[in-house]
């Protein structure tokens, strides 16, 4: 109950801390571009993604989650962050900051919820 009571306290400073996480996700989106998909820059690239991927839910943002669990899966090993396709991997962290930017919390939401689908099903054609 205190927990709960602690969280409910500080969730007022969950929209900005999740744009925190965000804008680190675009940096080391934008390392990638300047440097190339090197192997340090894309397993960086997956532990921003982690990241969002524990925090979504807790900063009420349970589609977060869904996205950057997506992305996680695209890029969870070596062998596959050197051989996702850039355009997919920038389409998940769009996703994420349009739906942070809109305001679509949850994947019930018919335009968030379709956008996870379609994102989740390119992964899984290329994981095979």
């Amino acid at each position: 109950a205190r927990a709960e009571e602690a969280l409910k306290a500080l969730s007022s400073q969950f929209d900005q801390w999740l744009k925190d996480e965000i804008t680190k996700l675009e940096a080391a989106q934008a390392l990638i571009r300047a440097e190339g998909f090197t192997e340090a820059n894309a397993e960086a690239l997956y532990f921003r993604a982690h990241d969002l991927k524990g925090l979504g839910t807790t900063y009420e943002y349970p589609i977060v989650t869904r996205l950057a669990g997506s992305l996680c899966r695209l890029l969870d090993s070596a062998e596959r962050r050197q051989s996702s396709p850039w355009p997919l991997v920038d389409a998940h962290i769009e996703a994420i900051r349009a739906v942070v930017r809109d305001k679509i919390q949850s994947d019930d939401h018919p335009v968030g919820g379709q956008l996870c689908t379609e994102l989740e099903a390119k992964v899984a054609q290329i994981q095979g």
